[in-house]
């Protein structure tokens, strides 16, 4: 008995660094994949938002839900078609995907966390022109322009509304964005989080996924790197080890420690708690820590 309560005080104990050193800061974490599928994973997910909270990190939650989407749009008969990772979106996908992620997913999302104590307010791109967008123009392997759609990118972040926000309450942000003639945007969620991030100089930012982090060799899920650089990420795509639904995460990782966020983490959703796990623990995490110092920290 004796024993299991010091494993508890040391559990507690090994956590105060963190606390101290992260108290006050913002922390931006991309909330998608199996994370959002499981209702205890979803559970211990609103938990540890909750637990940062209370301990004085502002987190703000950007949020996907590309299955669900998906799962609508061949409900209603629509294409599903995925370039590079990016939803291919013409109107009728684009008005399925606000409503399936502000209408639906968003409130979900803002509801369990509501219901941990943790006061949060639900927001897309359109409330108080959060996220400013436009079309996105992205080039092919073979150089050509890729016709998207309604597909966008982040050309500026309301940042005054959000630091009103997030003194109160957890800010939930579903990633659609707002073109200048009052048109929608369907923005990845990781591009969301990385503009996000990098407009409010985070402390941190976290992508929650369903893979062990960023791997030396993608077929071994046991190669996971436990910390590496820009650089390093950089290398990786080049090399093909980082590829198609990965290559938005690796590209919001450059985004947002080349504009100014101390440091990205990309962890396994599919281990409950696995935001408190990576930020506030002594051991290697349950993910890949990115950080943008020269050099390479891996082999």
């Amino acid at each position: 008995m004796r024993e299991s309560y010091k494993k508890r005080v040391e559990t507690l104990l090994e956590s105060l660094p963190y606390i101290r050193m992260f108290s006050g800061t913002t922390m931006v974490i991309k909330y998608g994949g199996a994370a959002m599928s499981s209702a205890d994973l979803k559970d211990e997910f609103a938990t540890d938002i909750a637990l940062l909270r209370y301990v004085g990190i502002r987190p703000i939650i950007v949020h996907g839900g590309g299955n669900e989407v998906s799962s609508y749009m061949k409900r209603l008969d629509l294409p599903v078609k995925f370039v590079e990772g990016l939803r291919v979106t013409d109107e009728a996908t684009m008005e399925v995907a606000k409503m399936v992620l502000v209408g639906k997913v968003n409130k979900q999302i803002v509801s369990l966390i509501n219901s941990k104590g943790a006061p949060a307010v639900g927001l897309c791109g359109d409330d108080g022109l959060l996220l400013k967008a436009q079309k996105l123009l992205k080039r092919g392997a073979d150089g050509a322009v890729l016709d998207l759609g309604l597909v966008g990118e982040v050309v500026e972040v309301n940042t005054e509304l959000l630091a009103l926000l997030e003194k109160d309450y957890v800010p939930v942000v579903a990633s659609i964005g707002a073109g200048r003639a009052g048109e929608s945007y369907n923005i990845n969620a990781d591009t969301v989080a990385a503009a996000l991030a990098a407009a409010l100089r985070a402390e941190k930012v976290i992508f929650i996924t369903d893979v062990p982090g960023l791997l030396s060799d993608p077929q071994d899920e046991k190669s996971r790197i436990s910390e590496c650089t820009v650089r390093d990420v950089e290398t990786l795509v080049q090399e093909g080890r980082i590829s198609k639904g990965m290559i938005p995460k690796a590209e919001a990782v450059i985004t947002s420690l080349r504009g100014g966020v101390k440091a990205a983490h990309i962890v396994d959703g599919r281990i409950p708690h696995c935001v408190l796990l990576e930020i506030m623990t002594d051991d290697a995490g349950v993910g890949t820590k990115i950080v943008n110092e020269v050099g390479s920290t891996w082999a």
